[in-house]
């Protein structure tokens, strides 16, 4: 990679530099940060661990996986940028791995395949995340925990209850990763708007599957004067957009790059928050009062120092919209039973 290039891809990943040096602090130290990745060798960890090793706030980065991540480590430690980089396989070596994290991270979990819904996956990957989530509860309790793990809806309340029984729960750092709809949204407005995507912001509120994916394109901005067929196709493209990538695939894998790449978009601001930067401001699912009978809910929260600092509000919606959110609850609710459900077994 050539160095002009390998800059592009850190400024893609963080700005942060630049906002410590507009703040002031460019004599500073950045400060240290353990970001654990739990599942670094599969097909979303490993471009994560990559995308997180070119990520400048970053000092160590611990990979774990059941099997591979040793290689995984080998590779990626290779490349000349800050962090520190070391590969732990096996239950037995969890608890290194996750020792003194300031942000965990968890890709693990079987990906989806052609005609399998998010829900499918749920047997095998409930079970990932509970018995992560305990380790995490004993080695790092204090940790900002992201979780990819699908299916979201249910496996952010399954780890909420294992902390809870572990008397370790604080809400305000355990999020669902709901990034990759916002980059959809942001990717495909941008393509009907005919504006420059790096200026587009939308909102995405709900949750991450199907119809409780809700993006908020009356908020978009730009705001372009898009016909209310547009909008609607937009909103189930956004919808379906696993869906497209594991049709496209054939079989052969689901959104795994983009994944990566949206993971490490959260994770980053995750850890401006930590540092204190102003304004770190994603949408994320998390425990959220926003909507009554919705425990969790997917909207948009300002990150700091403790996690979740503020939940925002939805602000206004459209007729549309809000005939979305109405029908996004009932299954949304039943994901979280679900999840709920689960835990307690």
């Amino acid at each position: 990679m050539r160095p002009s290039m390998f800059r592009s891809v850190q400024s893609a990943v963080s700005r942060t530099s630049s906002h410590l040096t507009r703040r002031g602090y460019a004599t500073e130290p950045v400060p240290e940060r353990k970001v654990a990745i739990l599942g670094a060798a599969g097909g979303i960890g490993q471009p994560l661990s990559l995308l997180m090793k070119l990520n400048p706030l970053v000092s160590t980065l611990s990979l774990y996986d059941i099997a591979g991540t040793p290689g995984v480590a080998a590779d990626v430690s290779h490349i000349n940028s800050r962090s520190e980089v070391t590969g732990y396989a096996g239950e037995e070596e969890l608890g290194k791995a996750l020792e003194g994290a300031d942000v965990v991270i968890i890709p693990a979990g079987v990906p989806r395949k052609p005609g399998m819904t998010r829900d499918d996956l749920f047997n095998i990957n409930a079970g990932i995340v509970k018995s992560l989530a305990t380790a995490i509860s004993k080695y790092c309790p204090h940790a900002l925990v992201n979780m990819i793990s699908n299916p979201v809806n249910s496996t952010v309340p399954i780890a909420a209850e294992v902390f809870k029984k572990a008397g370790t729960y604080d809400e305000k750092r355990l999020f669902g990763v709901t990034t990759l709809d916002v980059v959809r949204a942001k990717t495909f407005y941008a393509g009907k708007a005919k504006v420059p995507v790096a200026d587009v912001n939308v909102p995405v509120i709900g949750g991450h599957a199907g119809v409780t994916i809700l993006p908020l394109f009356s908020q978009a901005t730009p705001q372009a004067n898009l016909d209310d067929d547009v909008i609607k196709a937009l909103t189930a493209r956004t919808q379906d957009g696993g869906t497209e990538v594991v049709t496209a695939k054939a079989g052969k894998g689901s959104a795994t790059l983009s994944m990566a790449y949206a993971g490490a978009i959260f994770a980053d601001a995750c850890l401006k928050g930590l540092n204190g930067v102003p304004d770190v401001i994603e949408c994320s699912y998390v425990q959220s009062n926003l909507i009554a009978e919705l425990p969790f809910f997917a909207s948009k929260v300002r990150i700091g120092k403790n996690g979740v600092e503020e939940i925002l509000g939805l602000g206004s919606l459209s007729d549309f919209e809000q005939q979305g959110l109405e029908n996004l609850k009932a299954e949304l609710k039943s994901s979280i039973e679900k999840g709920i459900k689960f835990a307690s077994q």
